[in-house]
């Protein structure tokens, strides 16, 4: 049975002309993630169901992505530190990217509005 893992943070197909959203490179993550990182995330952008979940285990990860397991490791690691996936044991789920904070006056670069508190403290906790 099926169970999302951050119901809050579903991924929803962008609305920009592309099937990968843009924020990803506009908003600085794939110059904060490695190479194996990003390309475990392309991996599992592209095999998730509608809500971006995916089953796929390390050996087979492993395989496709021709990584070592400490490799897929610590993949998987920065990509729930960067807050793009959400990861329990099988189940991987792609979350809907977040907006990034200003620093200066805590305004949400996107839309101009004011970012919750839980958002500011995740991303200090985070280092972002």
């Amino acid at each position: 049975m099926k169970r999302v893992l951050c119901p809050e943070r579903l991924r929803r197909v962008p609305s920009q002309f592309s099937w990968v959203d843009q924020r990803l490179v506009r908003d600085g993550y794939t110059a904060r993630c490695s190479v194996e990182a990003l390309a475990l995330y392309l991996f599992l952008v592209t095999v998730g169901d509608a809500q971006g979940l995916s089953y796929y285990g390390d050996q087979a990860l492993e395989r496709y992505l021709k990584l070592p397991a400490a490799g897929v490791a610590r993949a998987r690691v920065e990509l729930v530190r960067a807050g793009l996936i959400a990861y329990e044991r099988p189940v991987y789920q792609v979350l809907s990217l977040e907006r990034v904070l200003v620093a200066d006056n805590g305004r949400d670069r996107g839309s101009g509005e004011l970012s919750s508190v839980a958002s500011v403290l995740r991303q200090v906790l985070e280092g972002g």
